[in-house]
């Protein structure tokens, strides 16, 4: 509760204490220990925490591994925290094996139509994208979609992340008035499920003003962008890290303040606002 309320400095303590506890009960290959780490590690993961996030991670697969077999969903679950990790910090040649097998997985204990495939199928689409496999990626971001709407309804979470990575595709093909509704879509969910200040609501706007800006509304993009660098900058002190996209959207938005025609006075004091001079 405290992790998705966005209260990560008390929930990691929280999760820290039930790793100690499950390791003095149980031991330190116990499944239970598995689970904990597997929770610290996405908080740290969620905190851009990533090089105290990957051992936890590794750990926590070869306890699977060891607990249930190759084939179990446990496994599934750790190969794609892993690879999702192994996606963002750019090592996409290591991340692409764990993600297909745990697709793989998945389909063979779920069925092809499970929710928890179609977060395994998004995954491997954001990675076939990175690598410029657009047409692979595709068909399976669009499955995802259609199993979330199908199983969780047209409002859950996980369809608002189908939604955007399928509009950020549909950008990198050129197909502006296709992505346009998918994020204003996207930014609707999150809005409604997190309320107007979580992160998933920044990256929704971000995504949602950079297309503005794509297609040369400035003044439709500005407060969308506006309002993504403050919740990203506002972060910082909840969690006590800097949000890895802050500096970028940050000059994002100096770029479209220079591009209306603000002048560096006008900047400056724009800036200064939101943020402070930028570091």
């Amino acid at each position: 509760m405290l992790h998705a309320t966005n209260q990560f400095a008390e929930a990691e303590l929280v999760y820290r204490r039930a790793l100690a506890i499950d390791e003095n009960s149980f031991g330190p290959d116990h499944p239970n220990v598995a689970r904990d780490l597997n929770n610290l590690s996405h908080l740290l993961h969620a905190t851009n925490r990533f090089a105290e996030a990957e051992p936890l991670m590794r750990r926590a697969l070869a306890i699977d591994e060891n607990s249930f077999g190759l084939d179990h969903p446990n496994v599934a679950r750790d190969l794609n925290n892993l690879g999702e990790l192994l996606r963002e910090t750019n090592r996409l040649a290591e991340a692409g094996p764990l993600m297909r097998r745990a697709l793989a997985i998945g389909e063979n204990s779920f069925g092809l139509n499970h929710p928890g495939v179609a977060i395994f199928l998004n995954n491997l689409g954001e990675l076939l994208h990175a690598t410029n496999r657009l047409a692979e990626a595709e068909p399976l971001m669009r499955r995802a979609v259609a199993i979330n709407e199908n199983s969780l309804g047209p409002d859950h979470p996980s369809v608002s992340i189908g939604l955007d990575n399928l509009g950020q595709l549909l950008r990198a093909t050129n197909r502006l008035a296709e992505a346009e509704p998918l994020h204003r879509r996207a930014l609707t969910i999150d809005e409604n499920i997190f309320g107007p200040d979580h992160p998933d609501v920044a990256k929704d706007l971000y995504n949602l003003g950079t297309l503005l800006l794509d297609t040369n509304r400035l003044a439709e993009a500005e407060p969308l962008m506006r309002r993504a660098l403050a919740i990203l900058n506002d972060l910082e002190p909840r969690t006590g890290h800097r949000h890895p996209h802050r500096d970028v959207a940050a000059r994002n938005y100096v770029m479209l303040l220079v591009t209306m025609g603000k002048s560096e006075a006008e900047v400056r004091a724009a800036i200064d606002e939101l943020i402070g001079k930028l570091s």
